[in-house]
């Protein structure tokens, strides 16, 4: 049995199409059922829902032999010994910095003043701003991050954005991108060499389907 580690939402839906280039369906929507452990088409092969902070977890400790993270989670929450042979090129959007449009991040960071930034993402943002020499205190939040500096808890954001709409509506402005992102395929080290032929078979369908688009 191989397991396939997904979360719900956006990273599910896009990679069904690479299952399906596999000859893999799933037999029953997540946004309907209550089971956490679904069928697919093929008897040896099911996917298991989690949170997508916990894919990488349940890959690294043997819960599933491979899953679908992005690669925000990875950098946040550690994508150490995990096997990521592919990026899957799904679920784009870009990890970047807002501010509030009457806020002037440039010469904030230019004066060298300490700007509060709130975001999920700690560990990667603090390593983005070290790098640039940008004094910042960092506060972590765990939902509705533009709502921070529209109550002046903090002076910026670091999230992710994909089209900007809900930054537009909240009257914020990306100031600075830090990167690109996407999700990869991770797998388990141990599952790799236990199954080989399978998972190996499952990467060169995932990747040739890919290079299509």
């Amino acid at each position: 049995m191989i397991t396939l580690a997904l979360s719900k939402g956006r990273i599910f839906d896009e990679t069904l199409p690479l299952l399906k280039a596999a000859g893999i369906e799933v037999a029953e929507d997540p946004e309907t059922s209550r089971k956490l452990i679904l069928a697919t088409s093929r008897p040896d092969v099911r996917v298991v829902l989690v949170r997508a902070t916990d894919v990488p977890t349940y890959v690294q400790y043997g819960g599933a032999d491979l899953g679908v993270a992005g690669r925000d989670v990875l950098l946040e929450h550690g994508g150490q010994g995990l096997y990521q042979p592919l990026d899957l090129r799904i679920a784009k959007c870009r990890m970047s910095v807002a501010a509030r449009a009457d806020f002037d991040y440039a010469a904030a960071v230019k004066q060298g003043s300490r700007v509060r930034v709130a975001t999920k993402y700690t560990t990667v943002a603090r390593d983005h701003f070290a790098d640039k020499g940008v004094h910042v205190d960092l506060i972590k939040l765990y939902g509705s991050m533009e709502l921070a500096p529209l109550t002046g808890l903090a002076d910026a954001i670091v999230d992710l954005v994909s089209t900007g709409s809900t930054l537009k509506a909240n009257h914020l402005v990306e100031v600075e991108q830090i990167m690109e992102i996407s999700s990869r395929l991770v797998v388990n080290q141990a599952a790799l060499k236990i199954k080989r032929e399978p998972i190996r078979q499952l990467i060169d369908i995932f990747s040739n389907a890919i290079e299509k688009g």
